[in-house]
């Protein structure tokens, strides 16, 4: 499992990601948990050269790429857990 997420968590649901250019199911349930994970991740925390994001932004960014960049079966878990991923980042930030 830990090869698939390194391995396939950039590609994307529609088939434009990397790297085999996998498409929707192809992709492994892994992968696709984890596209959404480290995204938010990725969103929320501060780099160099921004602040991270607050969680509304972020969740509204994931939302705006359920069916492209995400499968929308993960999409909607998030939604049902988004609280945990608040709070889990409150913690970090």
């Amino acid at each position: 499992m830990g090869i698939e997420i390194a391995l396939y968590h950039h590609e994307r649901f529609d088939g434009k990601g990397y790297p085999d250019g996998l498409v929707g199911r192809n992709i492994p349930l892994s992968a696709r948990i984890m596209a959404v994970a480290d995204v938010y991740d990725a969103l929320r925390s501060d780099r160099c050269y921004r602040k991270g994001f607050d969680h509304e932004q972020a969740r509204n960014m994931i939302l705006e790429h359920s069916g492209t960049h995400f499968d929308p079966v993960i999409v909607e878990a998030f939604l049902e857990l988004e609280d945990e991923f608040r709070k889990i980042m409150e913690t970090y930030i």
